[in-house]
């Protein structure tokens, strides 16, 4: 039977954000829509991450900076990143419920969500912005490594592109960072030809899609980009930067993708995972701030998740030539587009 974990600890609400978008409502709306759409889940306690396993991640002073402001009853990072009295430790727990959902899909889950907050994806080394504080799926990525697997793949669907996460695994082609974001828009990264260094080149794949690219241009991107890559790829596991801030009602985004879309989306993951991984693969909670259209993706994300998958077809145009110069700048690095 195919088993389903939601990773979540109530310790996220206390990451206070009054006024704010990221709110603690968001988990509130999805959990409460998991129950009232009667998903068979199961519920999984994280364990906050140990100093050590952030700094494999994060510079010890941005640690201590974050723990000092949050200790000293909160304030800002940066223009849209606050923080509160019980941030640090609600962002401990967060990169704790990554690992935790990582770990679930290698102890006996076939796929495992984490709902946490805040989000990570923006993270750098020793700067916080974009609302995150911790990467924590950058955390997650490097405590699988740590474990013995030697290719991750991380698919981050967030409107925004996950610069964070991009920067950090720059040069390390033990992880695949594959990344659809609207663009041009915050926080103004993730150029086509950003590739990898360093010996790490091609394992850095970013899809720029125009605005109001809906469930078609991103399932063309799935489909034509990212599933020829990672198959060629072989990850042992997949982790997904799950943002649904690229639907159609989000105040943050301009695209137009669906619940179904998102579904489609992550039946797309999920049939590289049956490849690759034995089905096997973690979502991590990310952006998302229409509290009806977040928890309706989610719903349709774990569905596709245990086999009911959305059917999308159709062509953007728009997309079809981006797809074609992305496979022209890629294909230097990898067999299948030569």
């Amino acid at each position: 039977m195919t088993r389903t974990g939601i990773v979540y600890h109530p310790i996220y609400l206390q990451h206070e954000t009054d006024g704010h978008p990221e709110k603690k409502e968001r988990l509130v709306a999805i959990l409460d829509m998991i129950k009232s759409e009667a998903l068979k889940v199961e519920y999984i306690t994280p364990e906050p991450v140990t100093r050590d396993q952030i700094a494999a991640i994060h510079g010890e002073r941005y640690i201590d900076q974050v723990r000092a402001i949050s200790e000293h009853g909160g304030g800002y990072l940066d223009i849209d990143t606050i923080l509160s009295r019980g941030s640090y430790d609600a962002s401990l727990m967060a990169a704790g419920g990554a690992i935790a959902a990582v770990d679930a899909t290698m102890n006996g889950f076939d796929h495992a969500f984490a709902l946490v907050r805040p989000p990570g994806h923006h993270a750098m080394p020793n700067r916080g912005m974009g609302f995150c504080i911790f990467n924590n799926v950058a955390i997650a990525a490097k405590h699988a490594l740590g474990r013995g697997l030697e290719r991750v793949l991380i698919v981050d669907w967030d409107v925004h592109h996950g610069n964070g996460t991009n920067a950090i695994f720059y040069s390390e082609r033990s992880v695949l960072y594959f990344s659809v974001h609207q663009y041009p828009h915050y926080p103004g990264t993730g150029k086509a030809t950003d590739v990898g260094e360093d010996g790490a080149e091609g394992t850095k794949v970013n899809v720029p899609l125009p605005t109001g690219t809906g469930d078609e241009g991103y399932l063309m991107a799935f489909r034509e980009i990212l599933r020829p890559i990672a198959l060629e790829y072989k990850p042992q596991a997949i982790i997904i930067s799950a943002g649904q801030d690229p639907h159609k009602d989000d105040p943050l985004g301009g695209m137009r993708v669906t619940a179904a879309g998102f579904g489609a989306m992550a039946g797309a993951v999920k049939e590289v995972a049956d490849i690759c991984c034995q089905g096997k693969l973690a979502a991590v909670l990310e952006g998302g701030y229409n509290l009806q259209a977040q928890a309706e993706a989610i719903v349709s994300e774990i569905r596709a998740f245990q086999g009911t998958v959305p059917e999308v077809r159709g062509i953007d145009l728009k997309v079809a030539q981006r797809i074609e110069e992305i496979k022209k700048i890629q294909r230097a690095y990898w067999k299948c587009f030569q």
